[in-house]
């Protein structure tokens, strides 16, 4: 199975940005198109992002578009989210996801079939 283990949330104040990095491993070759989700305290998973096998495409949630930059490198087995402008109401835990689907880019959380334990993302007012 697949592998994923995020790293780089923290605590930061409004305005500033964190870069989050989600590192695969196991046999992750059919592990195509991959995500991030976040689930704030009484809140339901929310989706953030999303990119194809190649990172050719990408689509983003609204609460994020414009903010948040995703990006991956497939020779280091890596995925990232680059966050800047973060908002008070960003603050989650962010989960990375790999689905073993081929097609396009993934929005849904049942498109997923690995996810990581997720990182604490904090934004303070």
């Amino acid at each position: 199975q697949v592998q994923l283990v995020e790293s780089g949330g923290g605590l930061v104040q409004a305005g500033g940005s964190l870069k989050l990095s989600c590192a695969a491993s196991g046999r992750t070759s059919r592990s195509n198109a991959m995500g991030w989700f976040r689930a704030a305290p009484g809140k339901e998973r929310q989706f953030v992002a999303a990119i194809s096998e190649s990172g050719d495409t990408t689509d983003y949630g609204d609460p994020v578009k414009g903010r948040f930059t995703i990006s991956r490198d497939n020779a280091k087995n890596t995925v990232y989210l680059q966050m800047v402008s973060l908002k008070p109401e960003d603050s989650a835990v962010y989960y990375c996801a790999a689905s073993r689907q081929r097609v396009g880019v993934l929005i849904n959380w049942d498109q997923y079939d690995y996810w990581g334990q997720g990182t604490q993302v904090t934004v303070s007012p």
